[in-house]
């Protein structure tokens, strides 16, 4: 990917670039399946989501109307957690099942699950601070924008694109369209920072955009100067 010149926009993957759980999944759901009344081993419970997680379609409704995208993506995720508990240990299952799903979409909603990686406001303030445009192109549901908002990043980003507000997710490249038309520029002009190489990288790179994997940065500190962003030339025009 060239770097320097020509950036004025870098965009985002959420989940394991610009936030992280804070505690594995099978901890979290061991914990609020044991309030209501269910004593499963969070290991069989991280090993059952993973399994359950890659069989699902992807949280995309065509023909759906779009506010009444977010109840369907409620019922995917209450799906998946019922999935969940019954692949970990069909006949030890938390009750009333609703109760602790609803339980786990809440925590989910907000900073109680979710927490910044490190340096992520920091460079978020410091692209903003060089005149580039911020913001997110992630496969995560609606409640992307309140977790934002709770971990007070939202303000440093000029847009959040999801699948179920668009119809697509990631790799396809009208997602990445998607974001490209509402930033208002050119694909190259766009650097999108991702941590998969299957559904970041190379999407990006088919919808035009210059991918970058957050693991070849020390950490997120470095994008900067990675991208050539420190000298007085390459800052991009405001």
């Amino acid at each position: 990917m060239s770097r320097g010149p020509g950036i004025r926009a870098v965009l985002f993957d959420a989940t394991g670039t610009l936030i992280e759980l804070r505690e594995p999944v099978g901890a979290t759901y061991a914990r609020f399946a044991a309030r209501f009344g269910a004593d499963v081993p969070a290991s069989r419970l991280d090993e059952a989501f993973s399994r359950v997680l890659v069989s699902q379609p992807p949280r995309v409704f065509p023909g759906t109307d779009p506010t009444r995208a977010a109840a369907h993506e409620r019922e995917w995720w209450r799906r998946v957690v019922d999935d969940t508990f019954r692949t970990a240990d069909g006949a030890v299952l938390p009750s009333p099942a609703e109760a602790c799903f609803a339980a786990l979409w809440e925590h989910f909603s907000g900073s109680d699950g979710w927490q910044l990686r490190p340096a992520a406001a920091e460079v978020l303030r410091a692209l903003r601070a060089r005149g580039l445009r911020t913001g997110v192109i992630s496969n995560f549901d609606h409640r992307l924008h309140s977790v934002l908002e709770a971990l007070e990043i939202n303000e440093f980003l000029d847009i959040v694109v999801i699948p179920a507000e668009i119809g697509a997710a990631k790799p396809d490249r009208q997602i990445f369209q998607a974001a490209i038309d509402r930033v208002g520029l050119s694909g190259s002009e766009i650097v999108y920072v991702g941590d998969r190489a299957d559904t970041d990288e190379a999407g990006a790179e088919r919808a035009g955009l210059r991918p970058i994997g957050v693991s070849s940065l020390a950490t997120l500190a470095d994008l900067p100067r990675v991208l050539g962003l420190d000298s007085g030339d390459t800052t991009a025009p405001r």
